[in-house]
């Protein structure tokens, strides 16, 4: 990690500049339910993730397209609510 990347949270990578998680779960249910928890986090911290779900597997990637497509403070602060809501 160089000085200008971010402290990445563990389980989270940075990825094509973005922070990177992917997660698996016992099934869709189990998998959309914490897409539910984690949207009600979204919103709360007004910062919303780009992410994908099939069946078991969400994919998150976080960026903040506000700030030039860069990784900041908001985007560290929403990888560690969804790893709280986890």
């Amino acid at each position: 990690m160089t000085a200008a990347e971010p402290e990445v949270p563990p389980g989270w990578e940075v990825r094509d500049g973005r922070l990177h998680r992917e997660l698996t779960f016992a099934d869709f249910a189990e998998a959309f339910g914490f897409m539910v928890r984690v949207a009600a986090e979204a919103e709360r911290l007004d910062h919303h993730p780009d992410w994908s779900n099939s069946w078991n597997r969400v994919v998150i990637d976080l960026v903040s397209h506000d700030a030039g497509g860069r990784i900041t403070e908001r985007d560290l602060a929403l990888a560690r609510a969804i790893d709280a809501v986890r």
